[in-house]
């Protein structure tokens, strides 16, 4: 199977699958020089590890990830400093139960990517949808915290903004909630982690699942990373987060409510500051004019689906053309994109990363 990495300059590529015996990335186009702890990396892994809460798989994986190559200690306060070489990072499997998708072998489960799948590559490994399962994303939030460090001044930040029906309350959005120990939503709205719990508690005992809206905003970008025609920043933006799984649409600024505005309501109108430096009024392109970054935060929203593996017998066919109703048994999240936040913020940071590369190749980061 091809198209495993992403990226032009700062490329990752990821390997593994959902019940092997590790998984992992190999980050290649990191510059030397660029300095972090190993705790740095393994903090934004545990915010994405499942078994933390109720509302999420009980799989019990620690996600302790190992750094193999690409980095020299630097003094003794666990450092690291990247040499330039690619960077290759494991994270072991430990908590893998193959015996649960025993039943669905030769079954294709609804909504899954089992039958496509199947027919495209003529195998398939039933046991958590093997590569095609968002286990693989653990990789990329190991990379994405590397990325991070790659845009100096960058900060991404990611929240839940919907769950099915219900929505946060935007005048109550506060940063420093939404990795609170007492939220297990990623909520920036306080109020809304009781409304959220009583929701998917029902959800969940129902043997269903239920999507959301993931917001993730990335400040500290400079002007003028992106090209106007096929190196648009929003469109590698948009690429990187619909290659995440489960993910069926992707908005920047505005977005799809872009289309119910006048002009007049739409444009970023413009002032000079007393700094000499211009001030924008608003920013409804979320950041982004012409494919180029303004300067202004970078927002981009993704939606997720409902999480396909219930407990609720659906419609389907086996691998023998036969006629079945198929139950996925096993811990799955009842609300995947819940842990898909620290995941989006990971893509966003890798696209801004290489775009970062990509313009100091090209202007010299002028």
């Amino acid at each position: 199977m091809s198209h495993n990495t992403f990226g032009h300059l700062f490329r990752v590529t990821t390997w593994g699958e959902s019940h092997g015996p590790a998984l992992g990335c190999v980050v290649d186009g990191c510059p030397p020089g660029i300095r972090f702890k190993l705790a740095e990396i393994q903090a934004e892994l545990d915010r994405r590890r499942p078994g933390t809460s109720r509302f999420v798989t009980q799989r019990r994986e620690p996600d302790e990830v190992k750094i193999l190559s690409g980095v020299l200690p630097e003094g003794e306060d666990g450092t690291l400093v990247t040499t330039g070489t690619p960077i290759s990072m494991l994270i072991d499997n430990v908590d893998q139960r193959s015996k649960d998708y025993g039943e669905i072998a030769r079954q294709y489960r609804p909504g899954h990517a089992d039958f496509a799948y199947d027919r495209k590559y003529g195998i398939r490994d039933h046991r958590g949808g093997g590569r095609s399962s968002a286990r693989e994303t653990a990789a990329r939030v190991a990379a994405g915290a590397l990325a991070r460090k790659v845009v100096p001044g960058l900060v991404v930040r990611g929240a839940l903004v919907a769950m099915g029906t219900m929505e946060i309350d935007r005048d109550a959005w506060d940063w420093d909630f939404v990795d609170d120990a007492q939220n297990p939503f990623f909520t920036p709205d306080r109020q809304s982690v009781a409304r959220f719990a009583t929701y998917l508690d029902g959800i969940r005992k129902a043997g269903s699942s239920v999507g959301a809206v993931i917001e993730i905003v990335a400040e500290g970008v400079p002007v003028g990373l992106g090209a106007p025609i096929y190196a648009k920043l929003d469109q590698d933006i948009a690429g990187n987060l619909m290659s995440i799984n489960a993910v069926k649409g992707v908005e920047i600024g505005e977005g799809f409510n872009a289309a119910r505005l006048t002009g007049e309501q739409n444009a970023d109108e413009m002032r000079m500051g007393n700094d000499g430096k211009p001030i924008f009024l608003s920013n409804h392109a979320g950041g982004i004019l012409g494919g180029i970054s303004t300067g202004q935060p970078v927002v981009a929203r993704f939606a997720v689906k409902p999480t396909s593996s219930i407990l609720t017998p659906r419609q389907s066919i086996d691998r023998d053309g036969r006629n079945v109703d198929v139950m996925t048994k096993g811990r799955h999240d009842p609300c995947v994109g819940i842990r898909a936040v620290p995941i989006g913020e990971a893509m966003v940071a890798c696209a801004i990363a290489d775009h970062f590369l990509r313009d100091r190749g090209q202007t010299g980061g002028r």
